[in-house]
């Protein structure tokens, strides 16, 4: 019997030694980073391009052994635009042990609202698209947002220097009625003042909004030249609409902030856009890039990882894919730095990052203690859509 007993016992202790070995030896679970975005609203297209360049970053660090040892893994829920869902979305993403961060959206609305959860959760908040100044200038310490975005405050600024230097000398603002909105008044205001300019009028309108032609008639009475779009392309399509049934001496033209890029605007506005004139705020473009070695890399695994046709038209929505990817490059520095995946020491890794040669810029500290925004003016350009619906950038006039 003990004969026979030995060899069994040697047998099974060796497979449970193996087992056990093999177990060791496994990955270590994820590191998750959450999404929580528009994407099966009316800016989904935003949000689709946000989720592609947070997997194309990640598929690079993956493929480099990860971070701290461990895969990062995309975990994505969809707001829809709507702030309660984006609450929801805030408390459930920071329920899960291994999250470390939540990256956003488009809506400044949705991140205005989720702040107090963000800092109640204590969850590092990235911003690759909204642009409300109060998402950094939240009065939270402290702060857990970070953005590699657009600021409306410096955005509005630029905008208007740009209509002041294509020689308009009466522009009207066009505002949705929401934070972002009233973000940019402030900004186009300030910018008004600091330029010597009058706005001869500013108004208003609600998300659902669907006829423009009140407004466009009180335009005429104040003479704007030019208006000044804050607007997403749901609200904005109407918009062309009504400006294209104008005669043409009623028209003018429209330089709009970029919500309109959220969603296919050439396909929205189509059979109108030939008739009207308008440009818009861009920060990246893959027609022009300011990193070309790098832009050409990420190109080439756009095209291999989301199936598309190999056209730059096809990467849809560019900023977000561009900001998407270098904050999660930014975050996997952080967590390196950190040398923890604990969120409060991820948070204060981000104010320490040094110099980090990204795909939308060289960013030589991105973040700080009492600078949560990591571009500025400079990144700023406008562009126009093209025959195909691609995004071309235009020369900044100087």
């Amino acid at each position: 019997m003990e004969c026979r007993l030995k060899p069994f016992l040697f047998l099974n202790s060796l497979i449970l030694w193996v087992s056990a070995s093999l177990a060791f030896a496994a990955p270590s679970d994820p590191i998750v980073i959450g999404l929580n975005a528009d994407m099966s609203g009316s800016t989904k297209l935003a949000g689709t391009a946000i989720e592609r360049g947070a997997k194309i970053a990640i598929s690079e660090i993956n493929q480099q052994g990860g971070v701290l040892g461990r895969p990062l893994e995309l975990m994505i829920t969809d707001h829809r635009g709507n702030p309660a869902r984006g609450k929801d979305n805030v408390l459930d993403l920071s329920a899960v042990p291994e999250l470390v961060a939540i990256l956003g959206g488009l809506h400044t609305p949705v991140v205005l609202a989720e702040l107090e959860l963000i800092h109640q959760e204590k969850v590092p908040y990235l911003v690759p698209w909204a642009a409300g100044t109060t998402i950094i200038d939240n009065g939270y310490s402290p702060n857990y947002v970070f953005r590699v975005s657009v600021r409306d405050e410096f955005a509005s600024e630029y905008l208007l220097d740009q209509a002041i230097k294509q020689g308009f000398r009466s522009p009207c603002l066009l505002l949705e009625n929401t934070g972002w909105g009233r973000s940019n008044q402030n900004g186009f205001q300030k910018a008004a003042q600091k330029f010597g300019v009058t706005l001869p009028d500013t108004q208003w309108f609600n998300w659902g909004a669907k006829s423009f032609r009140n407004i466009l008639a009180e335009f005429s009475k104040k003479r704007c030249d030019v208006i000044m779009l804050v607007s997403n392309a749901r609200e904005a399509v109407f918009l062309v609409q009504d400006m294209a049934n104008l005669l043409e001496k009623q028209r003018v033209p429209i330089i709009s902030h970029w919500g309109i890029t959220g969603a296919d605007f050439p396909k929205l506005i189509e059979g109108y856009s030939d008739k009207i004139e308008l440009t818009f705020l861009q920060t990246y473009s893959f027609f022009s890039p300011t990193r070309s070695e790098v832009a050409e890399r990420i190109i080439e695994k756009y095209y291999q990882q989301f199936d598309t046709s190999k056209e730059l038209a096809a990467i849809v929505s560019p900023v977000g894919t561009a900001h998407a990817y270098d904050l999660i490059h930014l975050l996997a520095r952080a967590l390196k730095r950190a040398n923890s995946s604990d969120r409060d020491a991820v948070r204060a890794a981000l104010e320490k990052l040094d110099r980090y040669e990204g795909l939308v810029r060289v960013y030589e500290k991105p973040f700080t203690e009492t600078r949560h925004d990591a571009l500025d003016r400079t990144d700023f350009r406008l562009a126009r859509y093209g025959e195909n619906g691609e995004i071309i950038p235009l020369e900044t006039v100087d």
